[in-house]
């Protein structure tokens, strides 16, 4: 069964565009699009968090878009889907990344836009939208814990499929594992969700950071879910199906905000230091065909 997998991405330029091609000739377009998202706190404080998405265009589409010459700061409509891969380095070591792929609008976005400078230099917009929307099966049982604090999270593993035809015109199947955290209410009510349940998400992208055993810094992409909704499984032939439950929503949503200034801009302001390239440039040494 096709699933939904959906990413909405408003934000500004934070560098020019890398146009590179891979060794069979294919086309890639390397975007990275940054925003700021406004998140409400267990405190019930709203808080500001930076986002920096990497956003890949394939092909003809990854040409056409890098002639129209877009620079840093410019403030784009980005529409695609979530994309995993995986490859071994150089190290032998299997590495993965979870990543948006464009397959729909990548439009600029008229008027002037507030900006704000980074610690590095890039460009992010003050305000902006990060949107992600899945359908998907777990993995493996949810598996509720709390922090030291006491806040209850809730991490669920989704395989997202995508059926595509490759340019042999062969049909393909490809599974997108995308990891998905709840926290407190609405972690603590998807806590009997079991492998192969089906659900739905809404929420943002976010970064999840660590250090590994050989003391390297590690990035990977998780999506932080604002809504997650059971769907009843289909019928196993006997007219028995599991009944679909209540939607699990946050007690306090993430709001995506859309506080974009479309007026006279002031100077760009100065933000603290930011590693915007951590884990942004480990592709695989020699991409594969990938369709589009």
């Amino acid at each position: 069964m096709k699933n939904l997998n959906a990413v909405l991405i408003l934000g500004a330029l934070a560098r020019e565009g890398e146009l590179r091609y891979t060794p069979s000739g294919t086309a890639v377009l390397d975007l990275t699009v940054a925003g700021e998202r406004t998140v409400t706190g267990a405190d019930g404080k709203d808080r500001t968090i930076p986002f920096y998405e990497n956003v890949q265009a394939l092909g003809k589409t990854a040409e056409a878009i890098a002639e129209r010459g877009y620079t840093a700061g410019t403030v784009l409509l980005v529409q695609g889907q979530l994309d995993y891969s995986q490859w071994t380095d150089d190290q032998g070591v299997k590495r993965s990344m979870l990543r948006t792929r464009l397959t729909g609008v990548c439009r600029e976005v008229a008027g002037e836009a507030q900006l704000v400078q980074d610690g590095g230099g890039n460009q992010r917009l003050a305000g902006g939208l990060n949107q992600v929307e899945v359908t998907g099966n777990l993995a493996a049982d949810a598996e509720l814990r709390y922090t030291p604090a006491g806040d209850a999270v809730l991490e669920l593993r989704l395989g997202v499929n995508e059926k595509y035809k490759d340019r042999q015109n062969q049909m393909q199947e490809k599974t997108h594992w995308v990891t998905v955290t709840l926290w407190r209410e609405q972690a603590e009510r998807a806590a009997d969700l079991k492998k192969g349940d089906a659900v739905y998400v809404q929420g943002a992208l976010v970064d999840d950071t660590w250090t590994d055993r050989d003391g390297n810094k590690r990035r990977s992409k998780k999506v932080e879910a604002s809504l997650c909704v059971p769907l009843a499984r289909s019928g196993n032939g006997n007219g028995n199906a599991r009944p679909a439950r209540e939607p699990v929503a946050a007690a306090q949503p993430a709001r995506a905000a859309a506080r974009t200034t479309l007026q006279a801009a002031p100077a760009p302001q100065r933000s603290g230091g930011l590693d915007i390239d951590q884990g942004l440039d480990d592709f695989p040494p020699e991409e594969r065909d990938l369709p589009f």
